[in-house]
């Protein structure tokens, strides 16, 4: 039995959307903006090859977690409308059509569960966080060889030219089965141009690129790629009543950078390198250094456990006992939106700084030039610069945060029944 699909009444596409389903091509590849409306398309596409009886179709995303958010209870919802489903397996992600055919959700982390099985439709979510022997090893070879044959949709983000997203876009403006699309943030008209114009604003320049533009940018190695000279700004010393203090709890060594607050942004005016010690010396050699000032520290969250004093006190307890006011997420902020957040204050993508460091703030300005992420990785090579940028951060990421809540616009909708 094949089911019925109406395309232009039940399940409405906007022009990228419309692009990519009506592609006639075996591999797609959409390479989009946020929000663009990828999760729609996927759950469109996964109805149409599924109309057909007794095929077997696969999404696949990077984590159980994330395919079970996204995607799982728009899923139910619309073939329920549609009056299409059989039944549901709520622990496997699974869906069974009245005609057959099965829809199974999957995670990337668990590909090998994937072996010896074949698939009629296969949809890759966020792509770029995938591994490409998924595809190469495991999802190619089982893709149905008979007429008609298996087809597979690959989307996501960009996440930089290194990344093997790129190569299946390049495959698919020259391969003959192949087909590739790009197209911004804006493109989709689900996200209204002062949104976009807010986040470019608040992201550095290569981030909104990637994120809002669609773009394959080059990340060099360099974690903080938006410093340069520009940053590097004497402090003109004026009565500054409260100082803002960035810090990571480290025995060797224990570091901290000391802030003044701009109209706008962060200057570092002063740093605090200290080996073979602990929380309580580093209280003490800030009040020693600023005795007079307002104190706000921002340190690592893990201090709410982590001990670095003989007398067993949190290193939080020992930085309140000491008149400090202290300010931390209860969750350890990620790394990404930590570094995010330094880029966007270095120079955001409009090319305004709001960062400075005074030149004698030498172990800050080393750790801003040579901390690097791990070769052909995205991963922080940990070693001589990461306790510094990480005190350096943890202010940054807590003040100027990247990420903000935003009321979602319902004047244009994707996918109205």
């Amino acid at each position: 039995m094949i089911l019925g699909f109406y395309l232009g009444t039940m399940m409405p596409l906007n022009e990228p959307q419309r692009a990519v389903a009506t592609c006639p091509k075996r591999f797609r590849v959409l390479v989009a903006g946020r929000r663009l409306g990828k999760t729609f398309l996927a759950i469109r596409e996964l109805a149409r090859f599924a109309r057909y009886p007794n095929k077997k179709i696969l999404y696949i995303c990077p984590t159980y977690q994330q395919a079970r958010d996204i995607i799982w209870a728009d899923l139910k919802d619309r073939l329920s409308r549609l009056g299409w489903i059989a039944g549901t397996n709520e622990s496997r992600l699974e869906i069974t059509l009245i005609n057959g055919s099965t829809i199974m959700l999957r995670s990337g982390d668990a590909g090998e569960r994937l072996r010896g099985q074949g698939f009629d439709f296969v949809c890759f979510d966020e792509t770029s966080d995938l591994q490409p022997a998924l595809w190469q090893e495991i999802i190619r070879p089982a893709l149905s060889a008979q007429k008609p044959p298996g087809h597979a949709l690959f989307c996501g983000t960009p996440k930089g030219i290194g990344n093997w997203f790129k190569d299946l876009y390049d495959l698919g403006k020259t391969g003959p089965d192949w087909a590739s699309f790009q197209y911004r943030t804006i493109d989709g008209g689900n996200v209204p141009e002062q949104e976009i114009l807010e986040a470019k604003r608040d992201l550095d320049e290569r981030t909104w690129k990637q994120e809002y533009e669609a773009s394959f940018e080059t990340f060099s190695n360099k974690i903080a790629y938006n410093f340069s000279e520009d940053n590097v700004r004497e402090w003109i010393p004026y009565p500054a009543k409260q100082l803002i203090v960035g810090c990571d709890f480290n025995v060797e060594p224990i570091t901290a950078v000391i802030y003044v607050r701009t109209q706008d942004g962060l200057h570092a005016i002063d740093e605090i390198v200290m080996s073979g010690s602990h929380t309580e010396e580093l209280c003490t050699e800030i009040r020693n250094r600023y005795p007079t000032q307002q104190i706000v520290v921002f340190p690592d969250p893990a201090g709410q456990a982590r001990k670095t004093s003989a007398g067993g006190k949190t290193d939080i307890s020992i930085l309140q006992n000491a008149g400090f006011i202290v300010k931390y997420k209860r969750s350890h902020p990620a790394v990404k939106d930590r570094i995010n957040a330094m880029n966007s204050l270095l120079r955001n993508a409009e090319g305004y700084i709001r960062y400075f460091v005074d030149p004698k703030c030498k172990y800050l300005i080393k750790s801003l030039e040579r901390y690097v992420y791990k070769q052909d990785t995205q991963i922080p090579d940990k070693g001589k610069w990461d306790h510094m940028f990480d005190s350096a951060t943890y202010a940054v990421e807590y003040l100027f945060p990247v990420t903000r809540e935003v009321k979602p616009d319902n004047t244009k909708t994707f996918g109205v029944w």
